[in-house]
């Protein structure tokens, strides 16, 4: 991976899981990644399983279970370690097979689902850690090249004709409804895909927090095309 690519004041590199997880952000930087080139068949895992739905979990039993090649038995062996090293930490990673997430299309305003860039909300201190291992990865936007959509005059006139309450509850309707974690880009704003194989670890909003919360997104679907990824 071109390292060049991730220049950008909120964007931290690292050159291994244990700064990863130890190192904290500062100033502007929301989001840490440990960029690799990692070997192994990630396809190999994808094309062993029948992915009726639009998305599964898989357990780390079956993915042991598989019988592999030795660059399928690489890659297994990578997301096995990354489960188990997460885990650790007190996460609970998810290993997820995704065709498509569920969207938010009929929203009355704007939608507020995972395509959508967005933050992620916890009420107590946390990270967002993920890896897309087979796939399109997730994007970034740096907060400077962003604002939210509550903020947009437009957007915001539609939220009080929708809401049509009192003056002093629309905030709370706003935070209530998780309007208020959803972002678009400035006219000169840019994403930042976060590439395969890297692991990264995302600023949420949380009480503690003292750095601005990752803004980011899930890429948009490809017909046929199936994500690996880790989540916690």
């Amino acid at each position: 991976m071109i390292t060049s690519a991730f220049t950008s004041p909120n964007i931290q590199l690292v050159s291994s899981f244990e700064e990863l997880i130890s190192r904290p952000f500062q100033a502007e930087q929301n989001a840490m990644g440990w960029i690799r080139d990692l070997q192994g068949d990630f396809a190999e895992l994808v094309q062993k399983f029948d992915l009726k739905d639009d998305l599964m979990n898989l357990e780390p039993e079956q993915l042991e279970q598989l019988n592999l090649s030795v660059s399928g038995q690489k890659a297994r062996a990578t997301i096995l370690e990354d489960f188990i090293r997460l885990k650790a930490l007190g996460s609970s990673p998810n290993i997820n097979l995704i065709k498509k997430y569920s969207s938010d299309v009929n929203s009355l305003v704007f939608p507020r689902d995972v395509y959508s860039f967005h933050v992620d909300q916890s009420p107590i201190p946390t990270h967002t850690f993920l890896c897309t291992y087979y796939g399109p990865s997730s994007e970034v936007l740096p907060n400077k090249q962003a604002e939210k959509k509550v903020q947009v005059p437009e957007l915001r006139h539609e939220l009080q004709q929708l809401y049509q309450g009192a003056d002093a509850g629309f905030e709370t309707f706003l935070r209530d409804e998780f309007y208020d974690l959803h972002y678009q880009a400035k006219p000169n704003g840019r994403s930042i895909p976060l590439g395969t194989g890297n692991l990264w670890r995302l600023a949420v909003d949380h009480p503690e927090s003292r750095v601005p919360p990752c803004i980011h997104r899930a890429p948009e679907d490809v017909q046929g095309q199936v994500r690996l990824l880790l989540i916690c």
